[in-house]
């Protein structure tokens, strides 16, 4: 009661008053949850319960962006492009509005060459290969295309940026929806 003394309102004398486990405390665990869970095509099974599958070629800051979005809410699963491995078929069976793709600009993908050397390889490996950055890309887009899906141009643009535009596109599909 020593509050009461100081403050000048009455305390309440209720446990948890200032760290509530309310609704949308539960929503923003679930969406982490579901953020780590279907990160990095992990378990494309999921696309169909995300608020929105991000897709994009390596280092394009899908998870990162995934992890802020499930901050804010948003159930977020994400997916690499990379041309030798197959696209899975859930991916074309969710709605084109619910995808986001990012691309980047090739040049600013030199953060490759800096990945490799932290686990010492060499720069000259065929990932950091400016040839490789942009075939990956134009293959990407490609992919994009087929899904007619909405593209963000991520080079240079912080996360937050980045998320901001995915939840305007979120919520301007839940308008559409009545939601």
């Amino acid at each position: 009661d020593a509050v009461g003394t100081v403050a000048t309102t009455k305390p309440r004398m209720t446990a948890g008053m200032v760290h509530k486990l309310d609704q949308e405390y539960f929503k923003k665990v679930e969406a982490i949850e579901f953020a780590v869970k279907y990160d990095d095509g992990k378990n494309p099974s999921g696309f169909e319960k995300a608020d929105v599958v991000i897709i994009g070629v390596s280092r394009t800051s899908k998870t990162p962006l995934s992890m802020f979005l499930a901050y804010k809410k948003i159930k977020a699963a994400n997916l690499p492009l990379v041309p030798e491995v197959p696209l899975p078929e859930e991916l074309f069976k969710i709605p084109a509005k619910k995808i986001v793709g990012l691309i980047i600009d090739p040049f600013k993908l030199n953060i490759r060459s800096e990945r490799l050397r932290a686990i010492g390889l060499e720069d000259e490996a065929n990932y950091a290969s400016i040839e490789r950055i942009q075939a990956e890309l134009e293959y990407a887009k490609a992919i994009m295309r087929r899904l007619h899906c909405q593209v963000l141009d991520v080079s240079n643009k912080s996360i937050e940026e980045t998320a901001s535009l995915v939840m305007q596109l979120i919520d301007k599909n839940r308008a559409s929806e009545g939601k």
